[in-house]
């Protein structure tokens, strides 16, 4: 039986059990009908054949055929009359004893009364049904008294109706039964196949075997995948996210129908998934992590169905691309000093040859003083030795693209507030930004970057000013957003939007500002957390 329902789609099933429902309840309904049918007209005949029994007992006509010499010869007329007029079949006088003065059949007149007497022959009306000379019958007994003799009973009237003619007054009233029955049947029926045909349109057709394995499968790769799924109805409220789309976005426990602004998604992010257009790959930030975000229209039959993101955690390629990044910028430093110290060889060999030896002492003491008064100041400032040559990397770099790298006098980095991997990207991007912005300008003016890191009880300050041609007022804020750059190329504007998470991330603040001279100035500031 199980093998046979899985065979039959769910709205098959649920088409025949409301057409099965329907022919049962229509059934009991007929039924219930046909029987209350049955009883009323039973209980219209018994008032009929009282009420006919009570007016011919009190009419003054019966008393006095009762008074007459031959009763019978008068009251046959009419009680046959009467039979005809009130549409029963005996009418039957007969004395307080019960012999018959009438009958329907003439032959009986002067026998016994076949039935029982004794109530009414005390005075009480009653009904019953009895088997009678003509069969059985719905009858009423009721007393004949005479007013002019104190009320005496002087005789007893029965009216009775047949069981066969019950019957056919009611086989006149069961084809419209069974018609009302009938017509609600097939009402009842094309609405189960209404709904069926719904249901089918839902459920597309499945059995319930195979929606139940679809389900399964549904949940165990939601489950299962490593990337983050949302699915949005096309109001972008949220319908379905899977675990690892909870664990990216941190989204509450009662998420199910909520907007992304609601669920606590913003910036960037939020914008996306709000906008509802289609995304390739873009790249975007929430408060801990840096996510791939893939976004499409799901239609079906030319309906919008909402959208279908994927979410992909890049925080730790993000990160990784950073250190490759800072590595590669050290082999280029490495590269670039390797060829400025062949050059200073070169020419400390030339001053030698030209019998010149104290300009060649003078030119490479020079040259090695500047150097490493520069990585005596960081390195005896900044105990972290990966911030410290981050900064020295830099320089480097800077100085093989033409531009100075200072660092302030100020500089003092004892005890980080922050992650030393946090600390890294926040200066290396903020120095990348103001050299890149150096790099862009024109002109002859001075191109330099400072940097200055200062550590007090209070927490990190980091300042890095260049000398480019600075930010508008108007867009010191959007720099800080995934996406902005003023060099017009894809992919760029994710550094300052890094700088952005780390400060927000560790509760810091961070403000944009111009320079005396030209240029920009971004000062952050990370609080040291309270000890617990």
């Amino acid at each position: 039986m199980r093998r046979l329902r899985s065979r039959f789609s769910i709205a098959t099933q649920v088409l025949l059990m409301q057409c099965v429902l329907v022919v049962l309840l229509t059934a009991s309904g007929s039924t219930a009908a046909v029987l209350q049918a049955h009883a009323t007209e039973r209980d219209g005949a018994r008032r009929q054949v009282l009420a006919t029994a009570e007016a011919l007992a009190v009419a003054p006509s019966t008393v006095a055929a009762l008074r007459a010499p031959d009763p019978s010869a008068v009251l046959e007329p009419l009680t046959t009359e009467l039979e005809h007029q009130a549409g029963v079949d005996f009418v039957v006088v007969m004395t307080p004893t019960g012999v018959r003065y009438t009958h329907p059949n003439p032959a009986l007149i002067g026998g016994t009364f076949a039935g029982h007497i004794a109530p009414a022959a005390a005075g009480r009306p009653f009904t019953e049904t009895y088997s009678g000379s003509l069969g059985p019958s719905v009858r009423s007994v009721v007393p004949i008294r005479d007013p002019g003799d104190g009320g005496r009973i002087v005789g007893l009237v029965s009216v009775g109706i047949t069981e066969h003619r019950i019957s056919s007054l009611f086989g006149r009233q069961l084809p419209l039964v069974v018609g009302i029955s009938a017509a609600a049947l097939a009402v009842a029926v094309l609405g189960a196949y209404a709904v069926g045909r719904r249901v089918r349109r839902q459920t597309m057709g499945l059995g319930p075997v195979a929606l139940a394995e679809l389900y399964e499968h549904h949940d165990a790769v939601m489950h299962a995948m490593r990337e983050g799924l949302l699915l949005l109805d096309p109001a972008g409220r949220l319908i379905l996210a899977n675990d690892e789309a909870v664990r990216l976005l941190d989204l509450p426990a009662q998420r199910t129908g909520r907007t992304p602004d609601e669920l606590g998604v913003d910036g960037s992010l939020g914008a996306v998934l709000a906008g509802g257009a289609d995304v390739a790959d873009g790249i975007h930030l929430t408060e801990h992590r840096v996510l791939t975000v893939n976004q499409s229209t799901a239609r079906r039959d030319g309906r919008d169905l909402g959208t279908v993101v994927t979410l992909r955690d890049r925080t730790e390629i993000q990160a990784l691309t950073d250190e490759l990044a800072s590595v590669q910028g050290f082999a280029e430093a490495l590269r670039a000093s390797n060829h400025e110290a062949a050059n200073r060889l070169h020419t400390v060999v030339t001053l030698i040859e030209l019998d010149r030896p104290g300009d060649a002492v003078r030119f490479a003491t020079g040259e090695l003083a500047a150097q490493q008064e520069l990585v005596d100041r960081i390195m005896g400032a900044v105990e972290e030795p990966v911030l410290a040559a981050l900064v020295l990397g830099k320089a480097a770099q800077a100085r093989e693209r033409g531009i100075e790298l200072t660092v302030g006098a100020l500089t003092a980095v004892r005890d980080l507030p922050l992650p030393v991997t946090d600390a890294v990207t926040l200066v290396g991007n903020l120095i990348d930004n103001a050299v890149e912005a150096v790099a862009a300008g024109e002109g002859p003016a001075a191109r330099t970057v400072t940097v200055d890191l200062s550590d007090d009880a209070d927490g990190l300050s980091v300042r890095v000013a260049d000398t480019g041609p600075g930010i508008p007022e108007a867009v010191r804020e959007e720099v800080f957003v995934r996406g902005y750059t003023t060099k017009g190329e894809a992919g760029r504007g994710l550094g300052l939007a890094l700088v952005a998470q780390i400060v927000k991330r560790n509760r810091g603040t961070v403000a944009v500002s111009g320079a005396e001279g030209g240029g920009a100035v971004v000062d952050v500031r990370i609080p040291r957390r309270a000890e617990p």
